[in-house]
C-alpha cells in the first residue's frame, strides 16, 4: 500500500489556561514562542523503515497562522530525510477555492483547521488529492520507537477475514510515560459515578489477550490507520468537541463497516501536563451529551444500523446511556469539592444542563447531512491535478523559502491555474 502519515499541530499565540470555544479549546497547543512536542515526533519517525510522505497540518489562532506556519516549516526543515509537507491556512485557502469551483462549496465548518473533526478532515481530503491509498493518523505528542511501525500499521488493512469481513480501519494502542497501556485514572471517591479509566483498562486487558486484530470498541485517534474505502466513504464528525476518533468508530458501525484493534502497533504517548483539568471535563460534558444525541437521532434513521450502548460494554457503553446527564452532574460537583480546579469544575457542571444540552440537540442531525456530500466531495477531489499541482508547489515553494506560506501558496495557485479569486485573495492578505 501506500500509506501518508498526517499529523496535527496545534500552536496558541501564547499559552492560555482557558481555550476558546468549545470546538477550539485543544488538549494542549504549544506556544508560539516554545519548540512543542512536534521536533520529537519528527525525530523518531526519522528510523521507521519505508516511511514516505508525510503531512504536517498547523493550527493556531488567525492572527498567528503566517508565523506558525513558518515556525512549523522551519522545524520540518531540521529533518531532511524525511518528506514532509506542511499544510497551513493558506493551502486550506487553496483547498476551499478548488472545491467551489468544483461546486461542492467551501464547507468550512466540515474541513479545515478548526475543531479536531474538521481538521482530521482536512487530512484526508490532502490524502485524497495527493493520491494516498490509506492514511495513517499521528499526534504531535508522540514517538514512534519501533522501526516496522509503518509496516505494522499497513497489516491487514484492505484484507478479509476469515469470516469475509473487510478491515479497512484499525487502531493501535498507546504506551504512557510509566510504560503502560492502562489508564492512569485513579479510581478516587471523587470518580466514583465516572470510572471511564477503569472501563477502559477491562477493555484493553480483554483485547491484548486475543488475536491480533480484533474488533474494537475503542480508538487511539493518534496511532489510527484508515483505508481509502473508509475515509473515501465517511468523514469525521465536525461538531464534536473531542473524542472524534471514538466517535469514528461508532460512525463506521452506523454505515455498516467497523474498526479492528492491533495489539502488536503501539507507540509512546507523551503529552504536556493539561492546563485546565475542569475545562477539559468541560469538553468532555459537551462531548458525551452530543454523543447521546446522535447516537439517539440515528435511531430514527431507517439507512443506518443501530448501535446499542449493549454492544458497546465495557466502554463505552455506560457513557451512552440516558444516565449520563445525572452523572456528568455528579462528577463535576465532586471534582469541585476535591481536585483543585475548583471553579472550572463547577462551570462545567452548569454546563450539563445547560448549553451542553441544547449544542447537542441542535447539531446532533448535521452529520449526517454532511454524510450525503462527503462520497461526492471525495470522488470529485481524487487525484485532483489541479488541487495536486497547486499543494505540491506550494510545498515546494516553503521548502524553498520563499517570503511567506501565503506567497508560497500565491505562486501555487497561479502555477496550477486555480482561479485568479485565491490568488487575488492571498495578495491581498500580504499587503495587509
Amino acid at each position: 500500500m501506500n500509506p501518508v502519515i498526517v499529523i496535527p499541530t496545534f500552536v496558541s499565540a501564547r499559552r492560555r489556561k482557558e481555550g476558546g470555544g468549545v470546538l477550539t479549546t485543544y488538549d494542549h497547543a504549544t506556544p508560539i514562542s516554545a519548540p512543542g512536542e512536534l521536533p520529537r515526533l519528527l525525530h523518531s519517525l526519522q528510523k521507521v523503515r519505508g516511511i514516505g510522505q508525510i503531512v504536517v497540518l498547523v493550527v493556531s489562532e488567525p492572527s498567528i497562522e503566517n508565523q506558525a506556519a513558518e515556525k512549523v516549516q522551519t522545524q520540518v526543515s531540521q529533518y531532511p530525510s524525511l518528506n514532509v509537507a506542511v499544510v497551513g491556512a493558506p493551502e486550506l485557502a487553496l483547498i476551499q477555492q478548488r472545491m467551489e469551483q468544483l461546486g461542492l462549496g467551501k464547507l468550512q465548518k466540515e474541513i479545515g483547521l478548526s475543531g479536531y473533526g474538521a481538521i482530521r478532515n482536512l487530512g484526508l481530503v490532502v490524502a485524497n488529492t495527493l493520491g494516498f491509498d490509506s492514511v495513517v493518523f499521528l499526534d504531535d505528542d508522540e514517538v514512534v520507537d519501533d522501526a516496522d511501525f509503518l509496516q505494522k500499521a499497513m497489516y491487514g488493512l484492505g484484507k478479509l477475514t476469515k469470516k469475509g469481513i473487510p478491515i479497512l480501519a484499525k487502531t493501535g494502542f498507546y504506551f504512557n510515560s510509566e510504560g503502560t497501556y492502562f489508564s492512569k485514572s485513579q479510581d478516587k471517591w471523587y470518580n466514583h459515578f465516572w470510572q471511564q479509566g477503569k472501563a477502559f483498562n477491562k477493555m484493553m486487558a480483554k483485547a491484548m489477550r486475543g488475536p491480533r486484530l480484533s474488533r474494537s470498541n475503542h480508538v487511539c485517534g493518534g496511532c489510527l490507520a484508515l483505508h481509502k474505502e473508509a475515509f473515501k466513504r465517511l468523514s469525521f464528525d465536525p461538531w464534536i468537541a473531542r473524542g472524534e476518533d471514538l466517535d469514528y468508530m461508532l460512525d463506521l458501525r452506523m454505515y455498516g463497516s467497523d474498526i479492528w484493534l492491533d495489539n502488536q502497533w503501539s507507540l509512546r504517548h507523551l503529552p504536556p501536563e493539561t492546563e485546565s483539568e475542569g475545562t477539559r471535563f468541560r469538553q468532555d460534558i459537551f462531548r458525551w451529551l452530543y454523543e447521546f444525541r446522535k447516537m439517539e437521532y440515528s435511531r430514527t434513521q431507517i439507512d443506518l444500523l443501530q448501535v446499542k450502548p449493549s454492544s458497546l460494554e465495557p466502554y463505552p457503553g455506560p457513557f451512552l446511556e440516558p444516565g449520563i446527564t445525572r452523572r456528568i452532574r455528579l462528577t463535576a460537583f465532586l471534582r469541585s469539592l476535591a481536585r483543585p480546579d475548583k471553579k472550572a469544575y463547577r462551570r462545567a457542571a452548569k454546563a450539563a444542563t445547560g448549553e451542553a444540552t441544547t449544542y447537542a440537540r441542535r447539531n446532533c442531525s448535521k452529520y449526517f447531512e454532511f454524510q450525503f456530500v462527503w462520497p461526492e466531495l471525495m470522488a470529485r477531489m481524487e487525484n485532483d491535478q489541479i488541487l495536486r499541482t497547486a499543494l505540491i508547489q506550494s510545498a515546494a515553494q516553503r521548502q524553498l523559502g520563499v517570503d511567506s506560506p501565503r506567497q508560497a501558496a500565491a505562486v501555487a495557485a497561479q502555477a496550477a491555474g486555480i482561479d485568479p479569486g485565491v490568488t487575488s485573495e492571498i495578495r491581498l492578505n500580504i499587503a495587509e
